[in-house]
């Protein structure tokens, strides 16, 4: 009896967590790699968000833009950020998305983990240390993924659509939309 108790409390705690992190089944687009704005990017240099960085990429891996809205109070505002770059890497059975713009001691994206044709995306806390990798609790409003295939493999090209909206707390609302394209690199 013991035995089936904690059973059934594991399988409540797994499907609970899934709940938290609202995982969703992603669209599968093998067009998308035709979309204007993802053939703009192999037009642009790749950016260079701090001196000592090293540029992996010859040419531009996203084109995402990030409105925040802050309240606070008699206070509101937004920041508008749109120096995003793209990472993939395939580890195991996951494919780990970094849409990010570290500039070397913080940055501010998104971490996108895609699995069993669902994904799930983790919130970059900006207040790390140098080379520090840390993320945040947020609850999604909405969010949408597009990528051109379902398998992955090293050194495929993926090419994707992020639409992801979250309140980060009580004050900070984020709209984080746009393109990227990338390599799949193996850990």
């Amino acid at each position: 009896m013991k035995l089936f108790l904690l059973l059934i409390g594991l399988l409540l705690t797994t499907f609970s967590c899934q709940r938290d992190q609202n995982f969703e089944s992603f669209i599968v687009d093998k067009k998308l790699s035709t979309d204007d704005t993802i053939q703009l990017l192999s037009k642009y240099p790749e950016l260079k968000l701090y001196n000592s960085e090293i540029v992996e990429s010859k040419t531009r891996t996203a084109y995402i833009v990030q409105k925040a809205f802050y309240y606070d109070g008699p206070l509101k505002g937004s920041f508008l950020f749109e120096d995003y770059k793209c990472k993939a890497q395939y580890q195991n059975d996951t494919l780990n998305i970094l849409l990010n713009n570290d500039n070397g001691y913080f940055g501010n994206g998104v971490l996108v983990k895609v699995f069993n044709n669902q994904f799930f995306i983790k919130d970059i806390d900006p207040k790390t240390l140098k080379g520090e990798k840390k993320f945040i609790t947020s609850k999604v409003s909405g969010q949408k993924l597009i990528l051109n295939t379902k398998t992955f493999k090293k050194n495929d090209s993926i090419y994707g659509f992020i639409d992801y909206k979250c309140h980060i707390d009580s004050l900070v609302y984020k709209h984080f939309r746009g393109y990227f394209k990338t390599t799949i690199q193996q850990n």
